[in-house]
């Protein structure tokens, strides 16, 4: 069963439409958003920047290519990013004619609203206080959203059914590479108004940035960061974390600070780690690691424990870096994946400053786009 591909097309539109619709009445769901994610007014004020409005006809029908064909997606969405559920239900709705989705229990405000803009009969929405409603009848793809231990629970629960497929998006996170011709402090701009967008929660926020040069390059590097993060924190104050994550961001400001350098204020941390200590991994709430890299071209080496995680690099040479990650995946990368049981995972390449601004030709992450089946234009 296919749809021709300008019908898809069509039915992304009208969400585009509908999310066009929503920004413009932002005003109204702002602070239940506010009180829903943690985050400033002005972060979300922000964040509604980065919602998906206008796309090109050659990022739809990339986005429909990646999206393969089922006769019903069932969307089962997280509240890591509020503005996500927009690509979520493009995504669904290019692959099928019918979709159900279940919001984020923690924040469903911008799923309803989106739903009810489109006014498209073929999406039905579910109750997100319905956890059992992952079981949709007959053939179907179930779209799972949110951390690795949820992924796992909902595939478990499918298992008795092969006929239906689970497409898991699950824990990613960002790098960014500022190389030796990016002048320090525009590239430190452009690095913590990436950071800054959805409090660093998305897995387009960059968490660690490789400073191509030595050790003197990195901290003047960090320095900049800092005061540029500073600065964002007068208009866009930090929301408020969770107590898990303040646990985890205590652990690790210490941890940096027993073994390198941290440069700290109330709304973000930088550490500059010493050379040859193993990268480790900040929590979301504007956190940074900053690490020396002599040769990018050894990138890889470093990046080991967390490669099969890192979706999305932002950088001033994406030519360049392209060429590394290519030939990363040529050698096949295997012991980038030994430490853990994640494959890896194609990356998206963007400009410092535009991490959190991808094109909508799919889902942000790219996973399951290259084992996805094409549709016939």
């Amino acid at each position: 069963m296919t749809r021709p591909v300008d019908v898809r097309i069509g039915d992304v539109r009208r969400l585009l439409a509908a999310a066009e619709s929503v920004f413009q009445g932002r005003a109204g769901w702002a602070g239940a958003i506010a009180a829903s994610t943690g985050l400033s007014p002005q972060g979300v004020e922000l964040g509604f920047a980065s919602l998906e409005r206008h796309a090109t006809d050659d990022e739809l029908r990339a986005l429909v290519a990646s999206a393969g064909d089922a006769p019903h997606v069932h969307v089962i969405l997280s509240a890591n990013v509020f503005v996500a559920p927009l690509r979520a239900l493009a995504v669904a709705r290019a692959a099928a004619p019918h979709v159900s989705v279940r919001p984020s229990g923690r924040d469903p405000i911008l799923t309803r609203a989106l739903v009810e803009a489109a006014g498209d009969r073929a999406i039905d929405l579910v109750d997100e206080r319905d956890v059992a409603a992952v079981l949709p009848a007959g053939n179907c793809e179930v779209h799972v959203y949110g951390s690795d231990a949820t992924i796992a629970d909902v595939a478990a629960r499918l298992a008795h059914r092969p006929e239906v497929t689970v497409r898991g998006h699950g824990a990613g996170l960002g790098l960014a590479v500022v190389t030796r011709a990016a002048p320090v402090e525009t590239a430190a701009e452009l690095v913590a108004s990436d950071v800054v967008l959805f409090d660093q929660r998305g897995c387009l926020s960059p968490r660690i940035v490789a400073v191509e040069g030595d050790a003197s390059r990195a901290r003047a590097f960090a320095a900049s960061l800092h005061d540029r993060l500073a600065a964002w924190a007068h208009h866009v104050p930090r929301g408020a974390l969770l107590p898990e994550e303040e646990a985890d961001a205590r652990r690790w400001r210490d941890a940096m600070a027993f073994a390198g350098e941290v440069l700290q204020a109330s709304d973000h941390t930088i550490a500059v780690a010493p050379a040859g200590m193993p990268w480790w991994l900040p929590p979301a709430g504007r956190h940074v690691q900053v690490v020396a890299q002599e040769q990018l071209t050894e990138l890889a080496v470093p990046m080991a424990a967390i490669a099969p995680f890192v979706v999305a690099i932002g950088t001033d040479d994406a030519v360049r870096l392209g060429e590394i990650v290519r030939a990363w995946r040529v050698r096949g990368v295997e012991a980038l994946a030994a430490a853990t049981r994640r494959t890896w995972t194609a990356i998206r390449l963007s400009g410092l400053g535009r991490m959190q601004h991808p094109a909508l030709d799919g889902p942000v992450d790219l996973r399951n786009v290259e084992r996805t089946r094409a549709v016939p234009v």
